[in-house]
């Protein structure tokens, strides 16, 4: 059961679009009983999915004791996919009521994740910082999906992102399992030093398969669901669909 962070530095580089059109297409076409988890306050990921994050528990109610991780995961329209979602207090859980007083608060997501053995892969989104959230995500996560886009501060924030991973990695085991590029525009003028500075910072993780800028990813979101529901013969749905097939492959490897 590998679990998988998508993770940035920055946001408006398709976190979230990623996390939840990959977990979908696993679901969709490889079979895959996939749970997604929305481990960022701000919520984007269940929206996506059609629901109201004030209406439902996110895992700040499990961190706490308050209640188990099955009782939060919701369905979703494909059988296969499920989700965790967020809500508002996740923003500050850590330093509420248990989790303040445990020195070792950032490792109980991967524990309280260990017994989800139900799911083929589990996908944390997280928040586009480098906080407690981000930080336990990745503690949980065997892997780590970096979101970027072609685009000057995209690619600068890549640089801390990697030696915050690299800090993380001398005390937990974590592979970048690559990164992907969103928004991609395949005739576009600095592409070529965008991804030497990529290669530079994650060497040899930058994924074959990018996900061109297609307007029916936002009609897919207002519609809270995956592209493949709404827009399944676009060039995002083709994207995320070979995506999901390189990033197999690149499990397989270390699996």
């Amino acid at each position: 059961m590998p679990t998988i962070t998508v993770s940035s530095f920055k946001g408006g580089t398709a976190k979230t679009s990623t996390s939840l059109n990959i977990g979908a297409a696993l679901a969709k076409f490889h079979k895959q009983n996939v749970l997604l988890i929305d481990f960022d306050a701000q919520a984007n990921l269940t929206t996506g999915l059609g629901y109201d994050p004030d209406s439902h528990d996110s895992l700040a109610t499990v961190l706490q004791g308050k209640k188990k991780i099955s009782e939060v995961i919701l369905p979703t329209s494909n059988p296969r996919l499920s989700l965790i979602p967020a809500d508002t207090w996740l923003e500050r859980v850590e330093v509420t009521e248990a989790l303040a007083a445990d020195r070792y608060s950032h490792e109980k997501l991967r524990d309280l994740l260990k017994p989800l053995q139900q799911f083929d892969t589990i996908i944390i989104d997280t928040p586009p910082s480098l906080c407690w959230l981000t930080e336990s995500a990745l503690i949980a996560s065997e892997f780590a999906l970096v979101a970027a886009t072609p685009e000057f501060y995209s690619i600068k924030g890549l640089q801390r992102l990697s030696q915050f991973m690299e800090t993380l990695s001398q005390s937990h085991t974590l592979q970048v399992l690559g990164v992907v590029l969103s928004f991609w525009n395949p005739r576009g003028k600095s592409n070529d030093t965008f991804l030497e500075v990529i290669e530079e910072t994650f060497p040899g993780r930058i994924l074959k398969s990018k996900v061109r800028r297609d307007i029916t990813v936002s009609e897919a979101t207002i519609h809270g669901k995956p592209i493949f529901d709404t827009s399944p013969k676009s060039r995002a749905a083709e994207d995320y669909s070979t995506l999901a097939k390189e990033l197999l492959k690149r499990l397989r490897k270390y699996c």
